[in-house]
């Protein structure tokens, strides 16, 4: 079930064109842009569900397929993180533009190799990035980064992800900005246990919700 008004749109990035559903519910504080590292990033239930707990809380949200279909077939660009990231600052540079979304601050949601994608954006262009939310991610991607990224940062693992809980305490050791690393107990790397998935829309919200101020509304 959707909450609020959802509409497909293309994010139209130089020679190419991305699919994405744009969340905008009246009156946002600010935009949540989700990176994926897979082609279908738009259509994950994980991330929908996410979304809409967001718009709930009065944020717009992006869900977009970083790599085009015939991209996503090739496992090199899930992990070409420099490409996801280049895709996500063009995606940030179009919602500056458009007058729906030109006034809103943005945070990034990443999952994944997204994640990775999230930080490095964030690191290479600060300006309007108010935070930076990590789901199951590889902040551990973006290593070089992580030192730069300015915007809030909120880590969050599973459980019972022993391999990416220490990826992201590695990651967590390099973030130099406010930070805070959660672990959801009982969680696998999908978050596909009963409630965990909803503990990290909570957190998600709740840190979206700290960080980014009302100085943005949604324009004409």
């Amino acid at each position: 079930m959707t909450t609020g008004p959802e509409c497909n749109v293309q994010v139209i990035l130089r020679d190419l064109a991305l699919e994405g559903i744009l969340g905008l519910p009246p009156d946002p504080s600010g935009i949540i842009v989700f990176a994926h590292g897979s082609g279908s990033g738009r259509l994950s239930p994980r991330n929908n569900f996410v979304a809409h707990h967001l718009q709930q809380n009065g944020l717009a949200t992006l869900l977009l397929d970083l790599l085009t279909p015939d991209e996503a077939e090739d496992r090199r660009k899930v992990f070409d993180i420099d490409l996801l990231a280049d895709r996500l600052l063009l995606t940030k540079a179009w919602l500056e533009e458009v007058p729906r979304t030109k006034k809103l601050g943005i945070g990034y949601f990443g999952a994944s190799t997204g994640a990775g994608a999230a930080l490095q954006a964030a690191a290479r262009d600060s300006s309007n990035i108010r935070a930076v939310v990590s789901r199951g991610g590889r902040p551990d991607l973006a290593e070089a980064y992580l030192p730069s990224v300015t915007a809030p940062t909120l880590l969050i693992v599973g459980g019972w992800d022993e391999p990416v809980i220490e990826m992201n305490q590695s990651a967590y050791e390099l973030l130099t900005c406010e930070k805070k690393l959660i672990i959801v107990p009982g969680a696998t790397h999908l978050f596909e246990e009963p409630g965990t998935l909803e503990q990290v829309a909570e957190h998600a919200g709740k840190w979206f919700r700290q960080n980014l101020h009302r100085e943005g509304r949604a324009g004409e």
